[in-house]
């Protein structure tokens, strides 16, 4: 198996490996991962290469009674503690990767869409960090008015596809768009379902969309 041909790149990986990523951007690379055999392989020499950095550093002194103070505080800390709420179900849905089902509870058809424009809909994900976090539904050939991005957008495509300038994006496929990207996707015939994690905002620049956006500096 291939694999997808859309992938994050280098400096997204180095990044996901290193912990640098908020939780939003780095559910979407986890996710792209669990389609794509090549960044896997890619994530692991990097997490190889950063074990071996750490294991060459010198430990640094701990001050004396740092270990008993941390020993009693955790003592402390664990008195009268409640036990913890069972955690919620993950959703089983077998159209999600696994590291995006527990961000759901049941399946896609019973969660809450959002309208979003005609024949698109949005159901917005609680992931910690700066990214807007966003499952996208698309009916087939809707086209996203053009816009670039003031800040970072990573997303990944889970069932269907959709086409820009750029190229075509099928499932498991990656796509980065940042303020050099100006673009409109289109959904293929089928539709499309994806997975996006917004840093920063959508700018619209079409000449429409341009007048929008001076309507709401106002």
């Amino acid at each position: 198996m291939s694999g997808p041909s859309h992938h994050p790149g280098e400096a997204v990986l180095i990044d996901y490996a290193g912990g640098a990523l908020c939780e939003g951007a780095a559910l979407v690379v986890a996710t792209h991962l669990a389609f794509c055999p090549c960044c896997r392989d890619a994530v692991a020499d990097l997490d190889a290469v950063g074990g071996a950095l750490l294991e060459e550093l010198e430990p640094d002194p701990l001050a004396p009674g740092c270990l008993d103070a941390l020993m009693a505080r955790i003592d402390r800390e664990s008195i009268g503690a409640r036990p913890p709420h069972p955690a919620p179900t993950a959703t089983t849905d077998p159209r999600l990767p696994a590291p995006l089902r527990g961000y759901l509870r049941g399946p896609l058809e019973r969660q809450r869409w959002r309208f979003l424009q005609p024949g698109m809909r949005g159901l917005d994900l609680r992931a910690g960090g700066t990214a807007s976090v966003r499952l996208l539904r698309l009916a087939g050939g809707v086209r996203v008015p053009r816009h670039t991005h003031d800040g970072l957008e990573l997303t990944v495509v889970l069932e269907g596809g959709f086409s820009d300038a750029f190229g075509a994006f099928g499932p498991g496929d990656m796509a980065v768009g940042d303020g050099t990207i100006d673009h409109s996707p289109r959904s293929d015939p089928e539709g499309c379902l994806c997975l996006a994690a917004t840093i920063g905002a959508l700018r619209l620049t079409g000449p429409l969309g341009r007048w929008f956006n001076r309507v709401l500096a106002f």
